[in-house]
């Protein structure tokens, strides 16, 4: 029998808009690994929230309830996309009103801690690729390979504005930069991990390199560290993460100076 809690994972942070997202789901069907998206479940928990009639503020004012929120969020990923309850919600979530929604829910210790234990769920063998903003420096510190993808500012914008027109949302540059410069602000700000590279990251400049290049990166980066996860330490990093009754998150049922260099059933949609 296969034990999931040593199958080894490789995980890629980075900003909004740096390509992590297209890089990680290449580098997981080319290794033929799971993929978590951990932004999804966040974006899920933001339009949930925002549903239930619950705003970052009232969550900031009622810890409780909006850990209790994170805890029942009815989330399914299947091999097609992202189902909220009974409803499908892949294009939903892709809104830029719900990434802001989501970057301040994310912000508050409570809601991260109740969705750790959700994210740490996706790991299974044969191998797990995660994308986020503290995979390698929260939720899978020993992980094999960590990455953490950066972007110029422009760059991102001009990536994220052709997104948001390709899937029919109104955008301008103009405004996609505004909000990029605030979502960054606010992701490296935050109290609870905050976005930052982990100090043994590799860190790879995604502003020239074609996607092709990037994967074969990380790929010649997994070859090297030869795919062993390392060993956990006492101190766990999600030692600062806890529940509103003080409870840390490793206890919550599961449901069902870094070095710079110049889908099938890998997406894990369980």
């Amino acid at each position: 029998m296969t034990d999931d809690s040593v199958a080894p994972v490789l995980t890629i942070d980075g900003p909004t808009a740096s390509g992590k997202g297209t890089l990680a789901r290449r580098v997981a069907q080319a290794l033929g690994f799971h993929y978590l998206d951990s932004g999804a479940i966040y974006r899920a928990y933001a339009l949930f929230a925002e549903e239930q009639q619950l705003n970052p503020e009232m969550a900031q004012a009622d810890p409780a309830l909006a850990h209790a929120l994170a805890l029942n969020l009815p989330l399914r990923f299947h091999a097609d996309g992202i189902m909220l309850g009974d409803r499908e919600v892949s294009e939903a979530l892709r809104a830029e009103r719900i990434g802001n929604l989501a970057s301040e829910f994310s912000a508050l210790p409570e809601v991260r801690a109740a969705l750790l234990a959700r994210q740490r769920a996706f790991r299974s063998a044969p191998g797990l690729v995660a994308d986020g903003r503290d995979m390698g420096t929260v939720v899978f510190p020993e992980a094999c390979l960590k990455v953490f993808l950066v972007a110029a500012l422009e760059s991102r914008a001009k990536r994220r504005t052709k997104q948001l027109i390709e899937k029919g949302f109104s955008a301008t540059l103009e405004s996609v930069l505004a909000n990029l410069r605030k979502r960054d602000a606010r992701d490296q700000s935050r109290s609870v991990a905050p976005l930052e590279a982990a100090p043994e990251a590799r860190l790879l400049d995604g502003t020239t390199l074609s996607i092709e290049d990037s994967v074969e990166q990380v790929l010649q980066w997994w070859a090297a560290v030869g795919g062993r996860n390392i060993p956990r330490s006492p101190a766990s990093p999600d030692q600062h993460l806890r529940a509103p009754d003080g409870t840390s998150p490793s206890g919550f049922q599961q449901p069902n100076g870094s070095r710079r260099s110049s889908l099938p059933p890998s997406q894990a949609r369980r």
